[in-house]
């Protein structure tokens, strides 16, 4: 079945969008975000070594293997969690904006650790970004928790987001996503697992954790990437910018969360920016930076 490229970007973009409802639904039965966090490295972590298994993709080894294991703790351990206590603290809609910021840390980091002279694109874009976080911090809305543990947790999501770029951009061209994460998200869980306090679930909860680890992590990824193999990464980007849309709509319809007007022309300078830096990667960093 040959499904066209543009609707294979969208489903990824619908299920990632689906990440902080489904995280919020978990939490709302009684489970901590931590524990949400840990869930869906474990159930995911099992399905890319599944899949690297099956298809006996090379894992790393060496200084790559401590490396992996270093991103699984920061690009697992610290952003999963960050992410779903910026779920917690402010709401799911505020926590997708916020993962937008991720382009501008990755300009940032691409400037003082890649020496990656910035030009004008790369300015305005931060610049956009800072005026959009401080609209959305003064408009709020329904619904909507915009305080300094909301901002923090979702500016830190933002940040170790950014840091999949990178890594992606030294090691996806070596080794094949999905033996890496097969290697990142185990490490990633051991890291959190000291932070967890688990809880009595209900069937509700455990539905919401494996739909967040096979939907919105595992086959979002496998649909982002072979949209990606097909299609210009400009496009991509594009389609892709409607998962904070697609979040903040689920998150009005069944959390009656709704951004104030400023602060949705915040969220808007934000993905604006996060568009007009995404549009300039290649490819291969393209796929890097997506994989949620």
């Amino acid at each position: 079945m040959n499904v066209p490229a543009p609707l294979l970007i969208l489903v990824a973009a619908v299920l990632w969008g689906l990440l902080g409802i489904l995280g919020k639904n978990a939490q709302a039965a009684g489970v901590g975000a931590l524990e949400v966090a840990l869930w869906r490295a474990v159930l995911a972590g099992g399905l890319y070594a599944l899949h690297a298994g099956v298809t006996r993709a090379r894992l790393p080894r060496g200084r790559d293997l401590l490396v992996t294991a270093i991103f699984g703790i920061l690009g697992v351990s610290v952003f999963y969690g960050s992410y779903q206590l910026a779920v917690r603290a402010g709401g799911a809609s505020l926590a997708s904006v916020l993962l937008y910021t991720a382009p501008a840390f990755v300009a940032l980091l691409g400037w003082g650790l890649l020496r990656e002279r910035p030009g004008w694109r790369e300015a305005a874009a931060i610049a956009g970004t800072l005026a959009g976080i401080a609209l959305i911090s003064l408009g709020g809305g329904q619904g909507v928790n915009v305080t300094g543990a909301a901002l923090g947790w979702g500016l830190i999501a933002g940040f170790t987001y950014s840091l999949y770029y990178l890594y992606g951009k030294a090691f996806f061209g070596t080794y094949a996503p999905h033996a890496l994460l097969a290697v990142a998200l185990p490490v990633g869980a051991l890291g959190l697992l000291p932070f967890v306090t688990f809880s009595a679930k209900t069937p509700g909860a455990w539905a919401s954790l494996v739909a967040i680890a096979v939907f919105s992590t595992y086959l979002a990824y496998l649909a982002y990437g072979a949209g990606l193999r097909r299609l210009p990464a400009t496009r991509a980007s594009v389609i892709a910018s409607l998962e904070p849309v697609v979040a903040a709509g689920l998150a009005a319809l069944l959390f009656d969360e709704r951004l104030s007007p400023t602060a949705l022309l915040g969220a808007a300078l934000v993905i604006g920016a996060a568009l007009s830096l995404s549009v300039e990667r290649k490819p291969r960093g393209e796929l890097a930076a997506r994989v949620e």
